[in-house]
């Protein structure tokens, strides 16, 4: 049999470094991403989708954010969709499994496993689906562990399920949380166990892996990545899987760290980076600047049209770390005329940024602002 596997959909996730704008298109994204699924499931002749866990990213999603999953894999009838609870969304008395069906939302073609056990998917001969399911954010069991001895008959396809971190993958507290056994699939002699809660994709062995998100939801490394969805195909029990990866994703996320800027050719140069992540459709770019350096007056300005307001009009999304520096003197004191109030104000502040400390770095961002200012109103200013 051949079937999709993904997770950690996280419908309503927010995202705090984006504006509304940015915000409403990601949320949006993170639906559209399921339509993209079913496609896909259509597309490789598979008759189900497993989704490992994370459908909501909250217990408690407002009520048009409840209803937007499923209404999207009620429009792929034909298609059977598999849902785990997972740590953000687990099974509990008032939380969104319940809500949804005890209001009927869930349409026919999807299956909410609420219980841990075998359960044969239809229209597959001999394939059974082997669910964990968590009933709390954090479990220190192995919810897995039942799979060892779970019946299922001779010779059937035996498909794991579950939401939760390998012993010995990743690192930090999470990790203790909702363990899974790395050799589970061999020791419960499954053809294959479907992962969630790792963001990104990852093989463990041949009979084990991580989906990945299918919309990807954050920069860098430590479960980053994403934007995928995986296609198993099975061909017999004891067959090793075929697993084909295929993206899904619309937004790339791209962070570029120490970024040091001393003038107008690396300006230009960090321009044409971030160009050149997705040159046909910068429009579907999120990236992250970790910004340092120090420039000239006159480099400040380029900087500040061509990164900050051209390139940040041309992304998804700018998000900036750190800023470059003002390098500037009494020559460029010149910029404001001989006296007058602005140049006068100038010589204060460039003395107090001179000076160092809270009350310099206050002042030079004062004079940059001022120096841009001139620039822009050409030294017409009273």
């Amino acid at each position: 049999m051949k079937f999709v596997h993904t997770s950690d959909w996280q419908i309503g996730r927010t995202f705090r470094f984006a504006d509304d704008d940015t915000l409403g298109a990601l949320q949006a994204e993170r639906v559209e991403v399921i339509r993209r699924l079913g496609q896909l499931a259509r597309q490789e002749g598979a008759a189900h989708v497993l989704v490992a866990g994370d459908v909501y990213e909250h217990e408690t999603p407002t009520e048009k954010t409840l209803h937007q999953p499923m209404e999207r894999m009620r429009q792929f009838a034909d298609v059977q969709w598999h849902l785990i609870p997972g740590n953000h969304d687990a099974d509990t008395p008032e939380g969104v499994w319940a809500r949804l069906l005890r209001e009927g939302a869930v349409p026919e073609n999807v299956t909410v496993h609420r219980q841990p056990g075998p359960v044969r998917l239809v229209g597959a001969e001999e394939a059974w689906l082997l669910p964990v399911v968590l009933q709390r954010r954090h479990v220190l069991s192995d919810l897995t562990a039942y799979m060892d001895e779970a019946p299922t008959p001779p010779d059937a396809l035996r498909i794991g399920l579950a939401h939760g971190s390998v012993t010995g993958f990743g690192n930090g507290e999470e990790a203790e949380h909702n363990p899974v056994a790395i050799d589970r699939a061999r020791k419960a002699g499954l053809s294959y166990l479907a992962l969630g809660d790792w963001h990104g994709f990852c093989q463990i062995d041949a009979r084990t892996a991580y989906s990945g998100t299918p919309e990807t939801d954050r920069f860098g490394a430590g479960g980053g990545g994403g934007g995928e969805a995986l296609v198993v195909n099975l061909r017999g029990p004891r067959a090793e899987p075929e697993v084909t990866r295929h993206r899904t994703g619309r937004y790339v996320w791209k962070k570029f760290e120490d970024v040091t800027l001393t003038n107008a050719e690396d300006i230009h140069a960090l321009e044409a980076r971030v160009r050149g992540v997705a040159p046909d459709n910068p429009g579907a770019v999120l990236v992250w600047l970790v910004v340092s350096g120090l420039l000239t007056v006159d480099d400040m300005a380029l900087y500040e049209s061509t990164i900050i307001r051209r390139l940040s009009g041309a992304v998804a999304c700018l998000r900036l770390s750190g800023a470059p520096q003002l390098s500037a003197g009494l020559d460029d004191l010149e910029r404001f005329g001989p006296g007058g109030a602005v140049r006068t104000a100038a010589e204060v502040l460039l003395e107090q940024a001179q000076g160092g400390g809270e009350e310099g770095a206050v002042a030079a961002d004062a004079l940059q602002r001022l120096f841009l200012f001139w620039n822009e109103v050409g030294g017409q200013a009273a």
